[in-house]
């Protein structure tokens, strides 16, 4: 039962792998001492109980069970809580928590987070609560919500959200909180009726601001039957230093959360060859903020870049600023809002967040501070003196500027607190996208070598800056398809005219073209056709190419679905028609549309690889390496540490029944996994268990056996079911290659580039080869894009090749392909360089550096587009279309000398 609705929780709430952990630590807890949940129990007992279970717990450290769940910053405790509640109502019947919020920021965060219908409503997914939700009842709102018990009746939840700063307050001078004060509607206390409930389970947020205050001992007196707590610093900081927690039953640090990718991935900025002693220090916070501002536009265009690639939200960064003091951020404030600095373009974008404010002005600052994730909110820059804390939970802060005094680790740790969540909630590989920037170039050594530290909970990537330049600022860039700029429909991105591609000597060498519609009617009506092809792309039956839209009977359906499409808008049409320009031929327009969009194409079909009949899956047998496997024998406990990762780890007794056969220790904990099925896989299961078995046997004595056995159980089946992984099959009766689409509209390329310059010709030699990724170029005659742009100068001169011997050519858009590859448990998807048209042939091209063709990603590629380049093959060949050809090209072979033909010679088989 308990397992069943562990697993349901899981799911439903779509835990990370640190969060479904710390709930089933919560299982492991309540299955090793079921008195946890229960009045009628010795505290004592269940603490040697759980020691056992849990070898970093060494006290409660309060008058009832309390353990802590210490979890990285941007991994998601919140999230977690709900799923503890969730699990403990839905195994156990649990029907009353309360919980601590350590101030008055989390506490509305908390509300806000359990209210349903939020955007992080922490119970999404848990059917059983769509219908009766959890009562939710706060330290604003108990004397009313709180005395209205009725609900008991139906078994609803109640759940209890107090902030302990306002107990604090209340509790000073020997006084009782009012949460303890006598009301007439319940004939008693509020505290008190909770104390006497039989099943109240205590939560505590942020647990390490509150552990010794007054109102923590009022909180002891409700007696709950458990405590957890969560937070990302387990300890207290003392005379002596930080005194660790001594009830951490789960440690997932930050070093792990930037290993998994949990969090962004923070990295000190300076400039190169930088010298503070060279600059006074107000010299020194002019160039930082500089620099912040000009990391902060460049990731708002990267940023964007992404979400249109992507087709996801746009997410709108900011800079933090860290002021010295309340005076110090109002003279930045006024600073930044100048003229003087990037000509006033931050003028009513900045926000000052200091203790200068208190009340309602304290609650209005931070109501816009907590809105700054807001694309329309116009914040850019937050200005703080030491007041943004846990709580303030936001994605989107990618640069901070230190400008207060303070050392490296100090820097370190408060800085990046703030600005480690992910925007979309996972890494996307876009290393912009996926840093956070620390400005610090006076101290950048220094914060070097403090991460480097062997107890430093990070290591920091490098970001060195060159010096500020006129190609700093960024734009974004979208460049439609070469028919959308025949037909007159494509918007021209500022600084992106392909009809400005100059030269090097600076003359003109693209002529604009003229579009082929002018009118507002024609191109309104264009519009549409090209609608409608995008819907015969899946008409395969009478669309099965391009070229099929140009018969007469594809014509007369898409100008009879046209006119009908343009009826609504046709009385406009009409009313604003120009007289002295000739009635809209539609017939004309759609035989236009057309012929430009099957010159103008590459025919790409979309395809789809589908298992038939029985789908099976197994693992093939084989012998296990057990080279690195010594366990010994013993009663110590045994801390080990990760050479790559530094990260510790403890082995220690396990509590378990004693097995029959020595096989039988391993096989159970293996089944554990859930790709492993017992009755499919027995015979494998005992022969890998034997083997290690008899491995141990040759090195222990068999009582020794046993005991190693009994403790590493799971220790060894990992390792065994790591090996099983490596060996893994997976089989249908057959596959069937699914054909949906015989071509597909080209998708528009999105491309991040520098402000206020043309595009080069592609012809022009590119000197600083390091910043081609920066450029766009164009001038091209047979591109289906009118302009394109390089990873590498090896790219620019293989377009080179193509403009000059191929029919047309492209480099495809992120999703135009849909070609996914395996590297290890990822599948991500294949980009590939070129496709080029040829008189015989499509060819799909690959140009790498000549030590990279055979890693094991390049080849995964490889071998990924060549199988679809034999499925789009054999779909041509029925449809009477050319071949599909692979070619992988090593980088040093591409010269202009050569012809394309002469690259056939790479063509993969």
């Amino acid at each position: 039962m308990n397992s069943r609705v562990l697993h349901a929780v899981t799911g439903r709430l779509s835990l990370r792998p640190p969060q479904e952990e710390s709930l089933k630590r919560l299982v492991r807890a309540t299955g090793a001492a079921p008195e946890l949940l229960s009045h009628d129990r010795e505290v004592g007992a269940i603490l040697c109980t759980l020691k056992a279970e849990f070898p970093t717990l060494e006290d409660f450290e309060r008058e009832f069970p309390s353990l802590c769940f210490a979890l990285a910053t941007g991994v998601g405790k919140t999230r977690l809580m709900g799923a503890f509640i969730a699990y403990l109502h839905l195994a156990h019947g649990i029907n009353n928590f309360f919980v601590l919020a350590p101030n008055l920021t989390i506490y509305n965060k908390l509300i806000t987070d359990f209210t349903p219908n939020t955007p992080k409503y922490v119970f999404k997914g848990i059917g059983e609560f769509a219908i009766n939700p959890p009562r939710i009842i706060t330290g604003d709102n108990y004397d009313q919500s709180g005395a209205d018990i009725t609900g008991d009746i139906f078994g609803g939840i109640r759940v209890n959200i107090f902030n302990i700063s306002k107990i604090n307050s209340e509790v000073r001078g020997g006084k009782e909180p009012r949460i303890k004060r006598m009301r007439e509607v319940l004939g008693d206390s509020y505290f008190n009726y909770l104390a006497n409930l039989p099943d109240l389970v205590l939560l505590m947020d942020e647990s390490h601001r509150y552990r010794a205050q007054a109102g923590m001992r009022a909180i002891n007196e409700l007696k709950p039957l458990i405590g957890l707590e969560l937070t990302a610093t387990p300890f207290v900081e003392s005379s002596k230093g930080p005194v660790p927690f001594k009830n951490v039953v789960m440690d997932y640090p930050l070093a792990r959360a930037m290993e998994d990718g949990f969090v962004k991935e923070p990295a000190v900025v300076t400039q190169r060859n930088f010298k503070a002693s060279d600059h006074t220090p107000e010299e020194i916070e002019k160039i930082k903020l500089e620099d912040g501002v000009r990391l902060h536009e460049t990731t708002k265009v990267e940023l964007l870049t992404y979400a249109r690639e992507n087709g996801v939200k746009t997410v709108k960064p900011f800079m933090l600023v860290i002021a010295r003091d309340t005076k110090h951020a109002a003279q930045l404030k006024e600073l930044i809002e100048s003229e003087q600095f990037y000509e006033g373009r931050y003028a009513g974008k900045v926000i000052q967040v200091d203790s200068s404010r208190t009340g309602a002005e304290e609650e209005e600052m931070i109501t816009r501070l907590l809105a700054v994730e807001s694309v329309d909110e116009p914040t850019e820059i937050v200005i703080h003196v030491n007041m943004l804390k846990e709580g303030w939970d936001v994605t989107n802060l990618y640069t901070i500027v230190p400008l207060r005094a303070a050392n490296a680790r100090t820097l370190i740790e408060q800085s990046i607190g703030r600005g480690l969540r992910l925007p979309y909630g996972k890494r996307t590989g876009v290393a912009a996208v996926d840093r956070l920037n620390i400005v610090a170039h006076d101290k950048f050594q220094e914060i070097i070598d403090e991460a480097n530290r062997g107890d430093s909970p990070i290591r920091l990537k490098q970001v060195i800056l060159e010096a500020p330049s006129a190609d700093d600022k960024k734009v974004s860039v979208q460049v439609e398809s070469g028919a959308a700029a025949l037909l007159g429909l494509a918007a021209v991105a500022p600084g992106a005219d392909p009809a400005s591609v100059t030269a090097k000597d600076g003359s003109q060498t693209a002529p604009a073209v003229e579009p082929v519609f002018t009118t507002d009617a024609e191109k309104q009506a264009a519009r549409m056709v090209m609608e409608v092809i995008g819907k015969y792309e899946v008409r395969r039956d009478l669309v099965p190419t391009s070229s099929a839209l140009l018969t007469p009977e594809v014509q007369k359906k898409i100008v009879a679905e046209v006119a009908e499409r343009l009826k609504p808008v046709q009385g406009n049409l009409l009313a604003e028609a120009d007289t002295s320009q000739p009635a809209l031929d539609l017939a004309a327009v759609v035989a236009k549309t057309t012929e430009v969009v099957v010159q103008q194409t590459i025919d790409i079909p979309r395809i789809v690889v589908v298992p038939k009949g029985e789908f099976t899956t197994g693992f093939h047998p084989f012998q296990l390496d057990v080279s690195q496997l010594h366990l010994q024998p013993g009663e110590r406990e045994i801390v080990g540490q990760m050479l790559r990762t530094n990260e510790q780890f403890t082995l220690a007794a396990e509590v378990g029944l004693k097995e029959q056969r020595p096989e039988d220790y391993i096989v159970h904990a293996l089944v554990d996994f859930d790709d492993i099925d017992y009755f499919t896989h027995a015979d494998l299961l005992y022969d890998l268990a034997g083997q290690m078995v008899q491995h141990l046997r040759s090195y222990l004595s068999e009582e020794e056996t046993i005991s190693v056995l009994d403790r590493d159980r799971r220790l060894i089946a990992r390792e065994i079911h790591a090996q099983m992984m490596d060996h893994f099959w997976e089989e249908a009766t057959g596959y069937e290659v699914q054909v949906s689409r015989g071509f597909t509209e080209l998708k528009p390329c999105n491309y991040t580039a520098t402000a206020g310059q043309t595009a080069h010709h592609f012809r022009e030699t590119v000197t600083e080869t390091s910043r081609i990724k920066q450029m766009l170029f164009g001038g091209f005659s047979r591109c289906l894009y009118p302009l394109q742009k390089f990873d590498s100068d090896t790219e620019r001169r293989f377009a080179i090749i193509l403009e000059r011997d191929a029919l047309k050519w492209f480099k495809p858009a992120k999703g135009q392909f849909q070609i996914y590859y395996k590297l290890g448990t990822e599948q991500p998807e294949y980009i590939p360089d070129f496709v080029a048209e040829t008189d015989s042939a499509i060819l799909m091209v690959e140009t790498k550096a000549r030590g990279d063709i055979n890693t094991q990603e390049v080849q995964a590629k490889a071998a990924a587009a060549l199988q679809w380049c034999q499925h789009a093959s054999d779909f041509t060949a029925s449809v009477g279309g050319k071949p599909w050809r692979y070619l992988l090209v090593p980088h040093d072979e591409v010269n202009e000398s050569r012809r394309l033909a002469d690259f056939l010679r790479f063509v993969k088989a």
